[in-house]
């Protein structure tokens, strides 16, 4: 068990920070920014035929790698470190976070009236060890007219949200069925994030 039974959180989303607040985890954020409190970006950019699979397994796994580096350059207490990522795919194709609102607009147009998955990958680190597990959702729109998509729009910051909606935002109103895990949906599976941290020697339960 790990001092005073804490991780590390990598990531600036406060939707991860309340779920895990919500199963009583103790957390420190672990923000990745240079000396000079710049972001770090990371690239997430998929390659050429990339299965969204192997995708959200490569970022997550990276995203784990580098929270832990700067874990180190900072001389910081050794804790777990987690991570996740979270994709909305639709016919094999990944839909990230919109570039714009044109771009948003494009999203919805595409998942009104049909279903599509929602996967989260979490990952949790100790130096090279790398725990990566899963959680895939599907979630089907009811048909959603071009008003109530220009409407969200203007109400809603939906820049850093995959696939341009929340599903514990005003979206909920457009979402008819539902399939998986609410909370992976929301960017934390909690079913699988607690496994991963008992498996890991943080106790939860």
């Amino acid at each position: 068990m790990f001092l005073e039974n804490q991780i590390y959180l990598a990531s600036r989303s406060p939707r991860r920070r309340e779920l895990l607040r919500q199963v009583g985890v103790r957390f420190n954020l672990l923000m990745m920014r240079e000396t000079l409190g710049r972001t770090i970006d990371i690239d997430e950019q998929s390659f050429e035929n990339e299965a969204p699979t192997d995708y959200i397994y490569r970022i997550t796994q990276y995203k784990a790698n580098e929270s832990w580096k700067r874990l180190l350059q900072r001389r910081l207490p050794v804790l777990p470190v987690l991570v996740a990522d979270t994709i909305v795919t639709i016919d094999g194709t990944i839909l990230g976070k919109p570039r714009d609102k044109m771009h948003a607009t494009d999203m919805l147009k595409t998942l009104s009236g049909r279903s599509h998955q929602v996967l989260t990958a979490i990952g949790v680190g100790i130096g090279d060890n790398i725990q990566v597990k899963l959680s895939t959702s599907t979630v089907r729109f009811r048909e959603i007219t071009e008003r109530e998509i220009r409407r969200y729009l203007e109400n809603n910051n939906i820049l850093d949200k995959a696939g341009a909606y929340a599903i514990q935002g005003m979206a909920a109103a457009f979402i008819a069925e539902i399939s998986g895990s609410y909370s992976g949906i929301m960017g934390l599976p909690l079913y699988e994030t607690i496994q991963l941290l008992e498996e890991t020697g943080i106790q939860v339960v």
